[in-house]
C-alpha cells in the first residue's frame, strides 16, 4: 500500500529569472539572468517532495507521448515515485509552463494546457493508499466534474483525502458539489482562499471552508501558515529566510504537511513539517531541487512557533 497517491498534473517549467516586466517583441532578444529546465505541475511536485521525505508515493497524472512526457516521467522515477498509474495521450503533448520570476518572490506564470484538460477521472487507478491527495484543480476540468466521487471512494476505503486546488484562470472559483465535504483537509494559500470562500479575509475564509467540511489549512507565504481544525485555529511561522526561489514552495509545504499528517495524525505536527518543507525548497531554483529530507524539515520543524 502507498502512503499517498497524488492526482493531477505534472509537466516541465522552465523557469526565467531577470526577465523585463515587459518583454519587448519585434524579434528581439534579450538577455536574462538565468534559465532552468525543472519538474513542474503542482500534483508532479508534491509527489517528488512526498517522496524525498521518504513517503512511499505514487502519482497519477497525464503526460503527452513527447520528450516532454518523457522528461516528467523520468525525473519523477529517479525520485522513488510510482508512475505506474501515469498515462499517455497518444495525440495531445505534455503541457508545459513558463515562469518569469523576479526579486520578492513574484512571477508570472504561462502555461500551455496540452493534454491537462483531457485527463478525466476514468483515467484514475485508485491504487490502495493511506492518503489522496488531488491538485490543480481549475486546469483540468473532467478531473474535477469527477473528483467529489473519486473522493467518496477514498474516505469509504477508510482513507484521507487533500485539496489544493492552486489558481483559477478563468476567475470563477467555482468547486464541484460536494468537493469540499469529500476533503479532508483543503489546502490553499491566501489569495486562494479568499476566493474560493468570497469572504474578506482570511479569517472568515477559514471559517467559511471549513463549514463546508474540511479542514482549512491556509499558507500565508513566508509568515507560515494558519489553520482551522476541529475548532481551534492554529498558526505555524517558521524562522525568517531569504528565499532564491518560491516557485513550488507551496507544492513542497503541502508534501511536508502530509508526511507530518500520515506519521501522526497530529495537526499541530504537520503545520510544523509543512512549514519547514516549504522553507527548505526556496534555497535553490526550481520547485524540486532542493525539497528536503526528512531529517532536514525535521530539524527545521523544530524552530517552526506553533501556536
Amino acid at each position: 500500500m502507498l502512503d499517498l497517491l497524488v492526482i493531477g498534473d505534472a509537466n516541465p517549467d522552465v523557469l526565467v529569472s531577470g526577465a523585463p516586466d515587459q518583454p519587448p517583441y519585434g524579434q528581439a532578444e534579450t538577455l536574462v539572468e538565468h534559465g532552468l529546465l525543472a519538474l513542474g505541475g503542482s500534483a508532479a511536485i508534491v509527489a517528488h517532495g512526498a517522496a524525498k521525505l521518504g513517503l512511499a508515493t505514487g502519482l497519477a497524472a497525464m503526460v503527452g507521448r513527447d520528450p516532454a512526457g518523457d522528461f516528467v516521467l523520468d525525473v519523477l522515477s529517479s525520485a522513488g515515485v510510482d508512475v505506474s498509474a501515469c498515462v499517455r495521450h497518444d495525440a495531445l503533448p505534455t503541457a508545459l509552463t513558463v515562469c518569469l520570476n523576479r526579486g520578492g518572490g513574484d512571477r508570472a506564470i504561462l502555461t500551455a494546457p496540452g493534454c491537462l484538460p483531457e485527463f478525466g477521472p476514468d483515467h484514475v487507478r485508485l491504487v490502495p493508499a493511506r492518503h489522496v491527495h488531488s491538485a490543480s484543480y481549475f486546469l483540468q476540468p473532467r478531473l474535477a466534474a469527477g473528483l467529489p466521487e473519486l473522493f467518496r471512494a477514498v474516505l469509504a476505503s477508510g482513507a484521507s483525502t487533500s485539496l489544493d486546488t492552486n489558481h483559477d484562470p478563468s476567475g470563477r472559483w467555482r468547486l464541484a458539489p460536494g468537493l469540499l465535504a469529500a476533503s479532508t483537509f483543503v489546502l490553499p494559500n491566501e489569495a486562494e482562499a479568499v476566493a474560493l470562500s468570497g469572504a474578506d479575509g482570511v479569517d472568515d475564509a477559514l471559517v467559511a471552508l471549513a463549514a463546508a467540511g474540511p479542514s482549512p489549512v491556509v499558507k500565508v507565504g513566508g509568515r507560515g501558515c494558519v489553520a482551522l481544525h476541529a475548532g481551534t485555529t492554529i498558526t505555524a511561522r517558521p524562522p525568517a529566510r531569504d528565499p532564491v526561489d518560491t516557485v513550488g514552495a507551496g507544492d513542497s509545504f503541502d508534501a511536508g504537511f502530509l508526511a507530518g499528517w500520515l506519521d501522526r495524525g497530529d495537526v499541530r505536527h504537520a503545520l510544523a513539517l509543512g512549514c519547514a518543507g516549504g522553507a527548505l525548497s526556496t534555497r535553490g531554483a526550481g520547485g524540486t531541487a532542493t525539497q528536503p529530507t526528512m531529517a532536514e524539515a525535521i530539524e527545521l520543524a523544530r524552530l517552526v512557533a506553533v501556536i
